[in-house]
């Protein structure tokens, strides 16, 4: 199993590489936030692990080992982002915490909250319960639309501000 920052590394070179064809320490500093140095480490070390191919002075690549890792990492990433923006997450927080739990998310709890997802993305408009949830979340009153109510209802009526 990758460690988190071998994970975050990987992810990070496949996103460059999505792009222009090879990333290069420059690169991947950029999107980490860390010194070239510490990059050339990180790829000398992917590269013995048989994640990068890697040639010092010239961009890397990833190995289909790599490549497997970095895309798991990015969809769990882009997952777990979208669950809490579904929530109402403002997207800068919720990209953050998505790097954070990709790293320790059970792959069980992992499979539901693809599951979810999916789910309440193939809807329409979205579970109706989504918007009483929201609604919920913004005045701390529960609301429950019945149909002998439903004109009325604050989440879904005609009397909805």
């Amino acid at each position: 199993m990758a460690s988190d920052r071998t994970e975050d590394y990987l992810e990070a070179i496949y996103t460059v590489v999505r792009r222009k064809g090879y990333a290069k320490v420059k690169d991947v500093s950029q999107i980490l936030i860390v010194g070239p140095p510490s990059v050339t480490e990180m790829f000398k070390k992917l590269s013995d692990d048989g994640l990068v191919n890697y040639e010092k002075y010239s961009g890397v690549t990833l190995t289909k080992k790599g490549e497997k890792i970095a895309k798991e990492t990015r969809e769990k990433h882009n997952t777990i982002r979208e669950f809490l923006l579904i929530l109402g997450i403002a997207d800068d927080i919720a990209d953050e915490d998505a790097c954070k739990i990709e790293h320790s998310v059970n792959p069980e709890t992992m499979s539901r909250l693809t599951n979810f997802v999916n789910f309440v993305q193939k809807t329409e408009q979205g579970p109706r319960w989504l918007d009483h949830f929201k609604y919920y979340h913004e005045t701390g009153e529960f609301v429950e639309c019945t149909p002998s109510n439903s004109q009325n209802c604050p989440v879904h009526g005609k009397k909805r501000k």
